[in-house]
């Protein structure tokens, strides 16, 4: 149990600030949802930049909308904010009697202040209890998975989500260690499982089995389609959806969800298409930017970093190239 952490501790470098900032500048004018507002930086950016867009600004950490309202108290006019997860955008809309919107940005992944608040539990560098929670609301939490699930369990959440080779070692050393309480129990399990070559290169040891446990308790990657879906249908033809990720399971899932809305489908080039694909946008950026090798260099989150974007159109059919709704 912890107090909201003040507002200044919340201070967060937002990646690929100045290119995500461009790509709302001729967007229509009405509101872009900050699906992952964290603490406010790439919303400050938009407001400062645009002024014929306002911000409506989602996040399930109330430390983080708390740090954001603060930051951003000169727009309050132009911000408004939704305690919600993001996959619950349309609820959030339905809050604010929002109907469409100008665009949509997500930054998943953890941002650096919950990473370095050892309280939060998402770091194997600073000690702290086993939680990992991105809403404190939320009763599940990383105690739960590392306690909790069986070895072989373990081993498929660690290989899936943390890509990461010595999953099963790792998995029987957890269990081994049990009850384990700290992120520096969890951390010192994991390091010690792992051979001590594959220890000296890759970063730190526990990176990798850290991140797939975080990915576990939020259920990030399940809820991530239906988001992406619910912001392209919401957003107005001329509007982006501009996505970043950290990882190569939110890639994959960002690719695939923009792809279909770009009407993706099976049939032969050759052919009409028959399998009723639609397509809602088209696809800005195909293959992911990644940011400067100068902010690579100086900013720990953006080294990973893929940005991914697509436009709204009118809605068309991929079999006759007509729009929905004309004969």
């Amino acid at each position: 149990m912890s107090a909201p952490a003040p507002s200044n501790d919340f201070e967060h470098r937002p990646v690929m600030l100045t290119e995500i900032t461009q790509l709302f500048a001729d967007v229509p004018a009405g509101t872009v949802v900050d699906a992952t507002l964290g603490g406010g930086g790439h919303a400050a950016s938009i407001l400062e930049a645009h002024p014929h867009l306002d911000v409506l600004g989602i996040d399930q950490d109330t430390d983080a909308l708390s740090a954001a309202i603060e930051r951003l108290k000169s727009q309050r006019k132009r911000l408004r904010t939704s305690h919600r997860r993001f996959n619950e955008f349309d609820d959030a809309l339905a809050d604010h009697q929002i109907t469409e919107i100008s665009g949509a940005l997500f930054d998943l992944g953890v941002s650096s202040p919950q990473l370095d608040r050892g309280d939060r539990g998402f770091s194997y560098r600073n000690d702290g209890p086993l939680d990992m929670r991105m809403n404190s609301e939320q009763q599940w939490s990383a105690s739960d998975v590392v306690n909790g699930y069986d070895e072989r369990e373990l081993s498929r959440i660690i290989k899936k989500y943390g890509d990461e080779k010595f999953a099963r070692r790792i998995a029987a050393a957890i269990v081994a260690a049990r009850p384990i309480a700290t992120t520096s129990q969890l951390a010192e399990a994991v390091t010690n499982a792992i051979p001590a070559p594959a220890r000296r290169s890759g970063g730190h040891p526990a990176k990798r089995t850290f991140q797939a446990i975080r990915i576990e308790v939020n259920g990030e990657l399940d809820v991530l389609p239906d988001a992406l879906d619910q912001a392209v249908e919401a957003t107005v033809p001329g509007g982006r959806v501009v996505v970043l990720s950290y990882h190569s399971g939110e890639d994959r899932i960002v690719k695939e969800r923009f792809a279909v809305a770009a009407g993706a489908c099976d049939c032969p080039y050759d052919l009409p298409c028959v399998c009723g694909a639609v397509q809602t946008v088209r696809i800005v950026r195909g293959v992911p930017k990644r940011a400067s090798d100068e902010e690579r260099s100086s900013n720990r989150r953006a080294a990973s970093a893929r940005l991914r974007v697509v436009e709204r159109i009118e809605t068309v059919r991929k079999s006759d190239g007509q729009p929905v709704g004309t004969i």
